[in-house]
């Protein structure tokens, strides 16, 4: 596990001393003193805990929400295209509408 990985004040094993977190690349060691730990260290949790995984985030959209914002912008486009991009413009509003069918 890599130092950034831990939370400020976890306590980990590295070159054999025990460290306490206190930034986020420095330790204070149990006997004393302060030291930056390099970032390709691989470093041991010694409570045996492991730092808590990172809540995983997730977002659902509903797939008519997204529709009629995009037939809102859209619109806003055509107002704002000349004739001659409109036929690239209905391209690619048709792979879009394509893409969330899949």
């Amino acid at each position: 596990m890599k130092l950034s990985n831990l939370p400020i004040g976890a306590r980990f094993e590295f070159e054999g001393k025990i460290y306490t977190k206190t930034g986020p690349m420095t330790a204070s060691a149990e006997s004393g003193g302060q030291r930056m730990i390099p970032r390709y260290a691989v470093l041991k949790p010694v409570d045996g805990v492991p730092p808590p995984a990172a809540p995983a985030v997730s977002r659902s959209v509903d797939a008519d929400t997204v529709r009629q914002a995009f037939d809102a912008f859209y619109g806003t486009c055509l107002r704002l295209t000349d004739d001659f991009g409109r036929a690239e413009l209905e391209a690619a509003r048709q792979r879009f509408l394509e893409s969330l069918e899949k």
